[in-house]
Order: C-alpha cells, then sequence, then structure tokens
C-alpha cells in the first residue's frame, strides 16, 4: 500500500515517501490507516488514509461524498481535517477511500471522559459540540448535492424487515415513534454519526470531527439526538455523550445560530437514535452472519441488540422496566435470600473446588467451558499484552465472546425454558409471533404485563451478553419538559416520564 500512496498523493505533494504506515484499531465499517508522507525538502506531512474494507466496497460515490462535505465544512471554519485525496475508484487505495491530514489529539472515548488533563475540555464540549452542529445544519445543502434523503422512520422499518431479527421491543419502540412523532424542521445536512469516538479532542475542546460516511440530508435534530444516545457516554453518567447535560447542548446550539428545539423533541430523537444504533447492531452482525465480512467484531456486535432494547425500555417505560428489573433480579431457582443480583454473577470457574465431585461423561475434563475459559486467557494474558493496534483490539473483543459463550453454556438452558413458558402464558409461541403481535396493535388491553415479559426477556439477555451493562448510570429528563408517553390509540395512557 505504501506505493500506492505515493504515486497516488504525487500531484499534490510531489514525490513523497511513505513511512510508518499502520492500521488503527476500531471502525466496524471502515479501514483507517495512519501514515508519514515526506516530501523532497524533507518537510513532513502527518495524514490518515480512510478507505472501505477491499473485500466490502461501500456505496458508490459516498467516499465523494464525504469528501466534499469535509470541504464545505472547513470552508464554513468547522473543526475538521483538510482533505488532500478522495477517490470513489478502488484504482488509487485498493478500494475507495480518503486522505486527509492527521491532527492530534485525543479519540478514544473513555479517555476524552475521564483523563484528568481533558477535565477542562469535557467542561466546554457539549457547548462546542451544540455550536458545531449549529455551524454544519446552517450549510447550505446544495453546496455539497447530491446528499441523500429518505424518512428515517420508515427507513428503519425496511432495514429490520430486510434483515428479518424480530426484536419485539424494537415493535413496541417503533409504535411510540409513530404515535408521538414531533413536526419536521427545515432539513439540513446531518453528519448521521456525531458522538464520542468520532471526535478528537485536546485540552481547549473539540479539535475535529471525523467519519461522515453516514452524512445525509435530514432533520437536524437527528444529530442532537444521536449525542445523546446511551451507548455513547461510554458508562459516564451525562446524558450528552457522557459529558454534558442536554440544556446546555440545546442552548449552545441556539446561540449559535440552531433552531430552538425543546426537550421534548430531543427526547424523540433520542429514542430514535436508541432504535437506530440496534438496527445498526443487527445490519453489522448481518455482514458477518451473510459472509459478506467475516469478523470477530461484527459478530459480537450483534450481542449488543440487547443493550439498546433495555435503553429502548428505560426511556420509554422506566418505572415499569425498574420494577421488572427488580422482581427479575434473584435467579428463580435459588431462595431469594442467598442469591445474588442477576448483574454481580460471576462465573469463574478457574478454581475448581477440591470437593468437586469427579466429571464423567463421554468427553471428560476438561469439560467445554473450562477449554473455553482457557482461551480466554491465552488471549488475556498472552496475545494483547504482546500484541498492539488492531490485532490487541480483535483479541480483547475474542476473549469477551468467549465470556459470553461461558455465561450462555450455564445459564442459557434454564433461561430458554423459562422464557418459553413465559411466552406460552403469554399466549404466543416465539419471539417472531411475539414481536408481529406488537406491530399489529395486539396486547393493548394488557399493556404492564406486555412491558414486564419485555423487560424480562431483555434481561435474560443482557445476563449473558454483558451483565455489568444493567449497573450503567441512568440520566432521567426533568418530568415536566417530556413528550407525552401515550402509546397509539388502541392503548391506555401512560404516566409513566422518560428516563435516561
Amino acid at each position: 500500500m505504501s506505493a500506492a500512496l505515493s504515486v497516488a498523493l504525487e500531484p499534490s505533494l510531489g514525490a513523497v515517501a511513505i513511512s510508518e504506515l499502520r492500521r488503527l484499531s476500531g471502525g466496524a465499517s471502515r479501514e483507517t490507516w495512519s501514515f508519514d508522507a515526506t516530501q523532497d525538502d524533507g518537510s513532513l506531512r502527518q495524514l490518515v488514509l480512510r478507505r472501505d474494507p477491499p473485500t466490502r466496497p461501500g456505496w458508490p460515490g459516498t467516499m465523494g461524498t464525504e469528501a466534499r462535505c469535509l470541504r464545505a465544512s472547513a470552508q464554513a471554519g468547522l473543526a475538521v481535517p483538510q482533505v488532500l485525496l478522495d477517490s470513489d475508484s478502488p484504482d488509487l487505495f485498493g478500494s475507495a477511500g480518503i486522505v486527509m491530514e492527521r491532527i492530534e489529539g485525543e479519540t478514544l472515548a473513555r479517555r476524552i471522559l475521564r483523563d484528568e488533563k481533558l477535565r477542562d475540555a469535557r467542561s466546554v464540549l457539549a457547548a462546542d459540540c451544540g455550536a458545531f452542529l449549529a455551524g454544519l445544519h446552517a450549510i447550505d445543502p446544495q453546496v455539497v448535492a447530491p446528499l441523500q434523503s429518505a424518512d428515517p422512520l420508515k427507513q428503519i422499518r425496511l432495514t429490520l424487515d430486510a434483515l428479518d431479527m424480530p426484536s419485539p421491543t424494537f415493535e413496541f419502540a417503533i409504535r411510540w415513534l409513530e404515535s408521538n412523532r414531533p413536526q419536521t424542521l427545515s432539513t439540513a445536512i446531518v453528519h448521521g454519526d456525531f458522538r464520542l469516538g468520532n471526535f478528537i479532542v485536546d485540552e481547549e475542546g473539540l479539535r475535529a470531527v471525523l467519519d461522515w460516511e453516514l452524512v445525509h440530508l435530514g432533520d437536524p435534530r437527528e444529530d442532537l439526538g444521536w449525542l445523546c444516545v446511551k451507548a455513547w457516554r461510554f458508562g459516564a453518567a451525562d446524558p450528552v455523550g457522557g459529558f454534558g447535560t442536554r440544556e446546555n447542548l440545546l442552548a449552545a446550539y441556539q446561540a449559535a445560530g440552531g433552531a430552538p428545539v425543546s426537550l421534548a423533541e430531543l427526547h424523540w430523537w433520542e429514542v430514535f437514535g436508541t432504535l437506530r444504533w440496534g438496527a445498526i447492531c443487527m445490519t453489522q452482525t448481518h455482514a458477518h452472519l451473510s459472509g459478506l465480512l467475516r469478523s470477530v467484531e461484527l459478530a459480537a456486535i450483534g450481542r449488543r441488540v440487547c443493550e439498546t432494547e433495555w435503553d429502548l425500555l428505560l426511556l420509554l417505560e422506566p418505572v415499569v422496566t425498574t420494577e421488572a428489573l427488580s422482581k427479575s433480579a434473584l435467579p428463580k431457582s435459588a431462595p431469594p435470600k442467598s442469591a445474588p443480583p442477576k448483574s454481580a454473577i460471576q462465573l469463574d470457574q478457574s478454581q475448581p473446588s477440591p470437593n468437586q465431585a469427579p466429571i464423567e461423561g463421554l468427553h471428560g475434563r476438561p469439560t467445554a467451558e473450562e477449554l473455553l475459559q482457557a482461551v480466554r486467557e491465552f488471549l488475556t494474558e498472552q496475545v494483547m499484552p504482546s500484541t498492539e493496534g488492531n490485532l490487541s483490539f480483535h483479541a480483547r473483543v475474542a476473549s469477551n465472546v468467549i465470556a459470553m459463550v461461558e455465561r450462555e453454556l450455564v445459564l442459557g438452558p434454564q433461561q430458554d425454558q423459562q422464557r418459553a413458558t413465559s411466552l406460552r402464558e403469554f399466549g404466543v409461541g416465539s419471539e417472531r409471533e411475539l414481536a408481529a403481535s406488537i406491530r399489529s396493535g395486539g396486547f393493548s388491553d394488557n399493556r404492564v404485563a406486555l412491558l414486564e415479559l419485555l423487560a424480562d426477556g431483555v434481561l435474560s439477555s443482557l445476563l449473558v451478553a454483558r451483565p455489568t451493562y444493567l449497573d450503567s448510570p441512568i440520566t432521567a429528563l426533568p418530568s415536566t419538559a417530556l413528550p407525552s408517553t401515550d402509546p397509539p390509540s388502541t392503548d391506555p395512557p401512560s404516566t409513566d416520564p422518560p428516563s435516561q
């Protein structure tokens, strides 16, 4: 690739020598490569190449669209990297790609949220984000035309139908979104993925906004709501990206020229964004399952769907959902006083009891669980410490997947039996049938029981996929600022304030 980059950059930089080429970790849909380009006069350009995976090309024209939006944003004085070269053809980089300047600063979300040297930056980051989005949404869309535009909720429905991975909770959320939709605003350029992980931050605040591959025409509030989705708080409590308040974000947005946005409107878009992230998780894991792009990271993302389901239930029906958590917190098979909370269950088989009865059977020991544990220890104790970048990142993902499988081997059989019984008692035979019934407006006379059934199923999934997610903070909106939580007209009204 070094030779290809040297040739591609010659028209803009002259003859250059490429060095320090390495792939950066992260990025489930695009590859990111860091490199240095040394010119004949000795000057050094620190650059980044973002390209489609050669085996999974993106939608034709997407890279050019991204480059046009970056250039227009730079012209408007927004914090974006300078674009040197872009191509929608695979001829230059092996796939469509963009070369841009490399900007110094922190990109890792957890460091941005926790590093002491970035404390001052965190205090202004919500305001920086509001001002950036106001500037972006003020750019004339014709400057970067053409951009794709579609009804976002209809797109979610089409995506879920095409994936054929039914989620009863998603159907419940779609019904709420359809019946509580705010009036649309004038369309604007929407970044589409505006959140931590796509920011470069230094001690002074926001340095650059990256990853424009999802840019499109749409409602500007979509970017604001996406920044508030719980997944992008990375375990922190503050509702705006883990670093700010909704009020500060909206005030800065309006002060910089953005349209006034109410907390109720923002809430709708936060619910939509949470559902959208769940659909993206499904889409990415489908790429793995279909064989389009085999990846342990994409496979693991599929098990994050239950996180978005839990977030949706908390956003829409927090009281019923948290009550369901309390009722389900103790395993049904254990005495209530002696059993630990579900989120505290640990599966540690590294030290078998000396009094443990010998395991007899066709395969003997090590058991399947013990073999998985051995592989997980190999990854965490040997592979990860001796590698870096993309390989170390995927080793960590693989270790998490193995831990997930360990939990499912222990908990799954009983969970499956209990879930089948619960569904039968509710009058349906499967999750697919439950989802279809919710979509058609069923269970309007049994809303609380339906929510308890949804919450119980999501809790079981979380206990296997990521039990510690149940311990993550929840940040509520003021009840006086909330939109109506009335379900579709066939349902009785709900007075539960949304949360998170």
